[in-house]
């Protein structure tokens, strides 16, 4: 099959380039697969991060792709399509999780969906950080699709919501396997300055207002001093109140701070290092850290929000919390370290990872589309 794939590709960094570069490389194996990405995905003002493209020291997957899109110039949104349509794909799959992005992906598509099967992959359909206009921008993107695919219950029914005809198709996350092997503990540890005999917490990736790290930070107060949070990521915007925040609770000797963008050779490291991942989301549909997780065979905790506890079970790969509160969180880490849960959930987790695979996604679209 001929398919056009329309992302986020290198040099862009991140999360989503990460995703597509592991499916486009799935999906070459067996098929006709030609890239396509942005001139200019965010323009630098809108851009909360340090940096949108890799830097010498990632480990980044190199996708040759066409940069044909600019999300901001109209005019870019029928050049692209033309030169998508050269191609002569038989399916065009994109990418969609912020309305950002309808304008110009949607124009595509509606250029394209004549002749070529369009699928797109939701992360999130209704943003956390709603603006105006969300609503709409998004549904001219739904109505220029064939079929979605859904990795979690709550973007599945916000997707129905919008567009309550829509057909999708239900995968859980493949599990990233491009950061290599799971390290030694304890090397891992010297390399971080953590010692060994430590109860290690982990809060991994982008830290944003919605994620809850601050209810994290809370929940260490009322903790033993052998627990160790370490904070991994880059922030999207200040990280001044987190720092009041953890001197105003006296806990600076229990919190490691990494707070800048983790390269991909530094996550075997962070992730092998630590007990137990923490996810304290105040809302979320779902999470590409669960999937890194599960790759290191490491368990986790996350707050009843959105999509989370469909990937995490509850009792078997880790411990769902009712509601995104420090006291909840606090009482479910140390129900993890007191009651030795980690080895049972590294089990339950080994088991998962033949269904969460990329291949078995790649084969799943190609199967949908065809009742497209």
């Amino acid at each position: 099959m001929k398919i056009a794939f329309l992302s986020t590709f290198y040099p862009f960094r991140g999360g989503i380039a990460q995703f597509n570069a592991a499916l486009y490389q799935e999906f070459k194996k067996k098929n006709d697969i030609k890239a396509f990405t942005f001139s200019r995905q965010y323009p630098g003002v809108l851009f909360p991060g340090s940096s949108q493209y890799v830097s010498p020291a990632d480990d980044a997957a190199i996708i040759d792709s066409s940069e044909v899109l600019d999300t901001i110039n109209p005019f870019t949104y029928w050049t692209a399509a033309n030169q998508i349509r050269k191609f002569q794909p038989d399916l065009m799959l994109m990418k969609f999780w912020m309305p950002f992005f309808a304008p110009s992906l949607g124009s595509v598509a509606y250029r394209l969906k004549k002749k070529t099967k369009i699928i797109s992959i939701l992360d999130n359909v209704i943003p956390h950080e709603k603006r105006p206009g969300d609503i709409a921008m998004t549904k001219f993107f739904l109505r220029q699709n064939h079929g979605f695919v859904v990795m979690s219950d709550a973007v599945k029914n916000d997707l129905l919501s919008l567009k309550p005809n829509a057909k999708f198709l239900y995968h859980g996350h493949p599990l990233y396997d491009h950061f290599g092997a799971k390290a030694d503990k304890n090397d891992a540890r010297k390399k971080l300055h953590i010692p060994e005999n430590k109860k290690l917490v982990l809060f991994f990736g982008f830290i944003r207002d919605y994620k809850g790290l601050d209810l994290l930070i809370r929940s260490f107060k009322g903790l033993p001093d052998d627990y160790i949070l370490l904070v991994a990521g880059e922030v999207y915007g200040n990280f001044d109140k987190y720092d009041q925040l953890i001197d105003q609770l006296n806990l600076r000797d229990k919190i490691n701070l990494q707070i800048r963008y983790i390269n991909d050779h530094e996550v075997a490291d962070i992730f092998s290092a630590a007990d137990v991942c923490v996810l304290p989301y105040k809302s979320a549909t779902q999470s590409g850290i669960t999937s890194i997780a599960y790759h290191f065979d490491l368990p986790m905790i996350a707050t009843d929000t959105g999509g989370l506890k469909e990937t995490i079970q509850d009792g078997k790969t880790g411990i769902i919390v009712k509601e995104p509160r420090e006291d909840l969180i606090r009482l479910a880490i140390l129900d993890f370290f007191e009651n030795n849960k980690s080895l049972s959930f590294v089990k339950e987790i080994q088991n998962l990872r033949e269904v969460l695979s990329w291949k078995h996604l790649s084969d799943s679209i190609l199967s949908f589309s065809g009742e497209l």
